[in-house]
């Protein structure tokens, strides 16, 4: 619910997945830096700063009930779906763990733009 007020509530379930979701990315792109592999997962890795940081975006207008909420919340499932993708390909448990999260956010920003 929402902190100060009640005007988001409407938004609270997927402001709480794109804050779960920005964390879970900056999370898995420290542990990918830190993987031997680090080189081959350029595309993940910046798929993984994309996306936390649509998310974060994403928190900040549907708390602000800002008029082009909906339309952000589009584009952040589709970066979100793209960062799962890009996760899957690798077999350590922060990316399988982290692709889960992206694909809950994803379904949450889909139901927050189509409602």
């Amino acid at each position: 619910m929402g902190i100060v007020t009640t005007v988001t509530d409407k938004y609270q379930n997927c402001i709480d997945a794109c804050s779960e979701c920005a964390q879970a990315c900056y999370e898995c792109l420290d542990a990918c830096l830190k993987e031997p592999d680090v080189g081959k997962r350029t595309n993940c890795i910046k798929s993984l700063a994309e996306c936390a940081q649509i998310c974060q975006q994403a928190v900040s207008f549907m708390s602000l009930d800002a008029p082009h909420a909906k339309g952000l919340c589009n584009l952040c499932e589709d970066i979100c779906n793209t960062c799962a993708k890009d996760c899957e390909m690798f077999s350590d448990p922060h990316c399988k763990q982290c692709a889960d999260v992206c694909k809950t956010c994803a379904t949450e920003c889909h139901a927050m733009h189509m409602g």
